[in-house]
């Protein structure tokens, strides 16, 4: 068995969340590949390279995951995801984003979440907003699979790192452009409330 871990990162810093994500490549057992793409971001796959049980770094090193972007990341994890049986990413913000697009690329399934691992087929995941634990079983030739850091120890890194493999430039590219990134906005309650309230008296009013 092959594993492709997908790294967690801000192109400055491997999260701690990939260390997670690879302890549950360890447990289902084979090689394990880290892919670290993005734009300026050869010291993330450093730290990738020391991260214990990893055999190899795929680093693709482009302008075009500068942002970490879907719609191009997925791209490229797709085409790479051909030659695994697994490819496997944190159940972080990032990994929601890229595994649902790369499942539908591969014509798969994606198992979400998981938080243990039964066998190289056979997995824990919570359901019913974490009430029940279900073990599911996936029969894909390929298993897309997000994994949900907090449930997994992480692995220590290492003091000797592997060779790093550059990857060549993307042929294919979605390229959408990121216009800005803003804050959440929520609906005032209290002007909900107040709306509400003159919708009740208005009403009234006519009765």
């Amino acid at each position: 068995m092959s594993i492709l871990v997908i790294a967690e990162h801000n192109n400055a810093e491997l999260n701690a969340a990939t260390l997670n994500t690879v302890a549950a490549a360890q447990a289902i057992g084979g090689d394990i590949d880290v892919l670290v793409a993005g734009a300026g971001c050869a010291a993330v796959a450093d730290a990738a390279a020391k991260v214990a049980g990893v055999s190899k770094v795929l680093l693709a090193d482009n302008a075009a995951y500068a942002n970490l972007l879907p719609e191009n990341v997925s791209l490229l994890i797709a085409e790479l995801g051909k030659g695994y049986t697994h490819i496997l990413a944190p159940a972080s913000t990032n990994g929601k984003n890229y595994l649902p697009r790369v499942a539908a690329l591969l014509d798969v399934d994606q198992i979400s979440e998981i938080t243990a691992v039964e066998s190289a087929d056979t997995f824990k995941r919570p359901i019913y907003a974490g009430n029940a634990i279900a073990t599911v079983q996936s029969s894909a030739a390929i298993k897309v699979i997000t994994v949900r850091a907090t449930a997994l120890t992480p692995l220590q890194p290492k003091a000797a790192a592997l060779p790093l493999k550059p990857l060549p430039p993307p042929t294919t590219l979605a390229l959408p452009a990121l216009l800005g990134r803003a804050g959440q906005v929520r609906p005032s309650g209290t002007g909900w409330c107040q709306d509400r309230h003159l919708w009740w008296s208005r009403h009234a009013e006519r009765r």
